[in-house]
């Protein structure tokens, strides 16, 4: 662990220059209650707009946020969305370097989000020719930027950048200058990545590259990882090929021993948005090269980059100091007993609970101290999933036991039973709560069934609650003979 801080700690003193299809995002935030009499689409009522860069943009404000010295090479119109760009990238700390063509629009991709949820997405594009003319001022650049560099970044979006003669001639620069060249892929033409050091398709980009479809569910997909990576090994020249696998993670495949593949499985996280994850793997994994990192230590680093930024919304970057933090984490859970990152705060879980009303799931609660988990407690988890698709449990903290039940109590601390309760497949999410009783975390998460045994609905003021806006509240059948007063007291009568 301290090797890889050590690496992220390094950053600063990195060069990397990017090159790639630059692009202005716009978000249109605002929400939806009503549908369109003219047409059947839904009426957006717009609150607020930001603006970013997008594109190979995003990969660079994810390199300047890691603290690397970046150096970008582009091309954009002379336009407004040009000019708003090269600002975005000065705000960085980058240096721009930029190729402003005459004629040609800046590309501006538009989204259009409600709540959470992304609506609609308009791009205002035309392709990009690279002319003689142009190339011959896009390569002047390169060829001045090249010497600083510790690495070169190729993100390849489609636009036109990267042709045919562009391609071949950039990885042509880098290998003569002795920079390691990695690329982020588009398309099905892998020749004009002749040469690379790495190239980096997801597995839908590797189909459309190899011909070969990878299911990584399926016993032994690994070997047709293999077979469709040497073709691109043999016809290609390509040195290396990192194929980002969604949910199941990374394989890395050298073309020198083939073999010799390294899995990389995905960091475990509730999904926010995927949208720039590519970026932010791409820019972590190249920081990490640059810093001298070997390459399952670079791999371990871009998957957990990836890994935090799924976990915000919108298009995101991560912080060294962000990655230091998730790779403790990583550290922790590999050496002790951990649970599946479903121990929540009050707010992280009201959040969960709106996301997933919106998602029309039935959201159910219940709660209690749980000092000492008996069959009872795994009764009444188990009545209250049968209720809901999605089940929150409130915990008593150690403080409010104590203030309820005496300084005695609990017998088990709140970590313990936090963890208990978060390792049953009964419960979705386990949420702490310091107040003397639950309304207040109800207030915030407004469930729609909260479920407790033995308190008739008269003496169940959160109970009440629930159904004064409509909700279900659930009074569950009690299985006699366990409470955890009653095992205390026989363990105190008994102590042997």
């Amino acid at each position: 662990m301290n090797r890889l801080h050590t690496l992220i700690d390094g950053f600063p003193r990195v060069r990397i220059l990017c090159i790639g299809d630059v692009m202005l995002d716009k978000f249109l935030y605002g929400s939806v209650s009503r549908i369109s009499p003219e047409a059947p689409v839904p009426i957006m009522k717009m609150d607020r707009e930001t603006r970013m860069l997008g594109g190979a943009g995003n990969v660079v404000r994810n390199l300047c946020a890691l603290g690397c010295g970046t150096t970008f090479v582009s091309v954009v119109g002379n336009d407004g969305h040009g000019r708003q760009v090269r600002r975005f990238l000065e705000e960085t700390c980058c240096v721009p370097e930029l190729v402003e063509c005459e004629g040609y629009e800046t590309t501006v991709k538009i989204r259009f989000v409600a709540g959470k949820h992304h609506l609609l997405r308009a791009d205002q594009e035309q392709p990009l020719r690279m002319v003689p003319e142009l190339a011959a001022r896009f390569l002047e650049r390169v060829d001045a930027c090249l010497p600083e560099a510790d690495l070169v970044l190729l993100s390849d979006y489609g636009k036109g950048l990267f042709d045919g003669e562009t391609t071949p001639a950039v990885i042509a620069r880098c290998r003569a200058a002795g920079k390691s060249v990695i690329v982020d892929p588009k398309g099905a033409d892998y020749s004009r990545y002749k040469g690379a050091t790495l190239v980096k398709p997801n597995m839908k980009e590797f189909q459309e590259a190899t011909g070969v479809t990878l299911d990584p569910s399926v016993p032994g997909w690994e070997q047709a990882a293999m077979e469709g990576a040497q073709r691109l090994f043999t016809e290609f020249g390509i040195e290396n090929l990192l194929v980002t696998l969604s949910e199941h993670g990374m394989i890395f495949i050298p073309s020198s021993h083939p073999a010799d593949f390294v899995c990389i499985p995905t960091e475990a996280r509730e999904v926010f948005d995927v949208s720039g994850a590519g970026d932010t793997s791409l820019a972590s994994l190249g920081a990490a090269l640059a810093a001298g990192a070997t390459v399952p230590e670079a791999l371990v680093v871009s998957n957990v980059a990836a890994g935090i930024v799924v976990g915000k919304f919108g298009t995101a970057s991560v912080t060294g100091t962000e990655l230091k933090k998730a790779l403790e984490e990583k550290a922790r859970k590999a050496s002790s007993w951990h649970h599946r990152n479903n121990i929540l705060t009050p707010e992280a879980a009201a959040e969960l609970a709106d996301r997933f009303r919106r998602e029309k799931k039935v959201v159910g609660f219940t709660n209690g101290c749980f000092d000492l988990l008996h069959l009872g407690h795994l009764h009444s988890f188990m009545k209250a999933r049968e209720a809901c698709d999605v089940l929150f449990v409130g915990l008593n903290t150690d403080a409010s036991i104590k203030r309820l039940k005496g300084e005695d109590r609990p017998i088990n601390n709140e970590e313990m039973r936090s963890l208990l309760l978060a390792s049953l497949d009964f419960i979705d999410y386990v949420v702490p709560f310091d107040e003397d009783t639950a309304l207040p975390l109800i207030e915030k998460l407004r469930p729609d069934v909260i479920a407790k045994e033995g308190y008739p609905l008269e003496r169940w003021p959160e109970g009440q609650y629930v159904k004064s806006y409509g909700g279900q509240a659930l009074e569950l059948p009690r299985l006699e003979g366990f409470s955890s007063t009653n095992m205390i007291n026989r363990m105190k009568n008994n102590p042997e």
